[in-house]
C-alpha cells in the first residue's frame, strides 16, 4: 500500500510535467508541420510559472464563489481522473499491487467533472461571450457521451467472456480487445479506434471542434474572464485531461508493454531497469496518440460551426462505433462458421 501510496504522487507530479510537455510536442510539432519554428516544447510550463505571479482579476458582474471555486474542482478532478486511469497500469508494469482496478464506467463521469466545473464558471462570470462558450461547451459534452458509451461497452463485450470484471482497466491488461480476435473484431477494434481518436479533440476543445473557445469569434469563450491563478489552473486541468485521454485510448486499444512485445528485459550493473523502459514506451504511445488525435487533426482541418459538430458526433462518429460495436459482437459467431 505504501508503494502503491508513493507511485500516486509520482504520478501528479511526473503529470504536471509531462501533460505540460505534452502540450508543448503538439504546438511544436504543428509549427513543423506548418514549416513554421514555433514556441519551445517548454514554453507551456513557462507560462504556467508566468501566470502563478499575475494578478487575478474578478469580474464585478461574477458569482464570485462559483466563479472562483470552478477552476479549483476542474483541476483537482482532472487530476482524480488521471491517478484512477493510470494508477493500475503503472503498477502492472512496474510490478506492483495496485489498490484501484479502475472502473470504465467510473471513469466516464470523470471526464464529465472538469468540463461542467469550466462550464460553472463561465455561466457564473457574468460574460456574454463566456456564455456562449460555456453553451457551445455543453453541446460538444453531450454530442460526445454517446460514442464514449458505445466504445466502452464493447469492450467490457469483448473482455466479459473472460474476465469476472469486465469493466474494470486491469482486466484489458491480461485480456486485449485485439486478442484472439477474428477479421470481424479486428475491423470493429479500428472502427472504434477511429471513434475515440475523433472524440479526443472534441473533449479538448481543439480545432475543429474548438467552437468553446473560439479566439476569433467569442475571444476564448469560457476562459474569456479568468487570469492570473485561476487561469493556470484552467490550463493546468487542459493538462491533466490531455494525459489522461490519451492514456485512457492507449490502455483502452494498446496495453502492451515493451517486454510483452518483444520479450525483453533490462538491467545496469545488476538493477533491473525493466519499469524505467516501460514507462519511456508507454509515454511515446501517449505521445503518439495525442499527435495523431489532435495535432494532426487541427492541423488539417478548420473549425466547424456548432450544428455540425452535433451532427458530426451524433450521427457519423456514433454510427462508426455502433457499427464497431456489432462487429465486436458477431466476431466469436463469425469465427464458428
Amino acid at each position: 500500500m505504501d508503494d502503491a501510496i508513493g507511485v500516486a504522487i509520482a504520478i501528479i507530479v511526473a503529470g504536471v510535467f509531462a501533460g505540460l510537455l505534452l502540450k508543448g510536442i503538439d504546438r511544436k510539432l504543428a509549427a513543423f508541420m506548418q514549416s513554421r519554428i514555433g514556441p519551445p516544447i517548454a514554453q507551456p510550463i513557462y507560462d504556467i510559472l508566468k501566470l502563478m505571479q499575475k494578478q487575478t482579476i474578478i469580474p464585478a458582474t461574477s458569482v464570485r464563489w462559483l466563479f472562483t471555486g470552478a477552476p479549483l474542482v476542474a483541476l483537482t478532478s482532472s487530476i482524480v481522473l488521471l491517478l484512477y486511469i493510470s494508477l493500475s497500469y503503472v503498477c502492472y508494469i512496474i510490478g506492483l499491487q495496485s489498490p484501484v482496478q479502475g472502473d470504465l464506467i467510473v471513469i466516464i463521469y470523470l471526464i464529465l467533472i472538469p468540463s461542467i466545473a469550466s462550464i460553472s464558471g463561465a455561466f457564473a462570470s457574468g460574460s456574454p461571450y463566456a456564455s456562449i462558450g460555456a453553451q457551445r461547451e455543453m453541446v460538444i459534452l453531450m454530442s460526445t457521451e454517446l460514442p464514449i458509451a458505445v466504445v466502452v461497452l464493447s469492450i467490457a463485450w469483448h473482455v466479459a467472456d473472460s474476465m469476472y470484471n469486465p469493466f474494470a482497466l486491469q482486466s484489458l491488461f491480461e485480456y486485449t480487445l485485439w486478442h484472439q480476435a477474428g477479421a470481424f473484431g479486428i475491423l470493429g477494434g479500428i472502427l472504434l479506434f477511429l471513434a475515440m481518436i475523433l472524440v479526443l479533440p472534441a473533449e479538448m476543445s481543439k480545432v475543429p471542434f474548438d467552437q468553446a473557445e473560439a479566439e476569433t469569434e467569442i475571444a476564448e469563450g469560457v476562459m474569456v474572464e479568468y487570469s492570473g491563478k485561476l487561469l493556470a489552473f484552467l490550463l493546468l486541468t487542459d493538462a491533466f485531461k490531455a494525459l489522461s485521454l490519451s492514456a485512457l485510448i492507449v490502455i483502452l486499444f494498446f496495453p502492451y508493454t515493451f517486454t510483452d512485445l518483444f520479450g525483453l528485459t533490462f538491467s545496469i550493473g545488476g538493477y533491473s531497469i525493466t519499469p524505467l523502459v516501460e514507462i519511456i514506451f508507454f509515454s511515446g504511445k501517449v505521445v503518439i496518440i495525442y499527435s495523431i488525435g489532435v495535432t494532426v487533426i487541427r492541423v488539417i482541418m478548420a473549425r466547424l460551426k456548432i450544428s455540425q459538430v452535433a451532427k458530426v458526433f451524433l450521427f457519423a462518429v456514433s454510427a462508426i462505433s455502433i457499427i464497431g460495436m456489432v462487429l465486436i459482437m458477431l466476431d466469436p459467431k463469425m469465427k464458428m462458421i
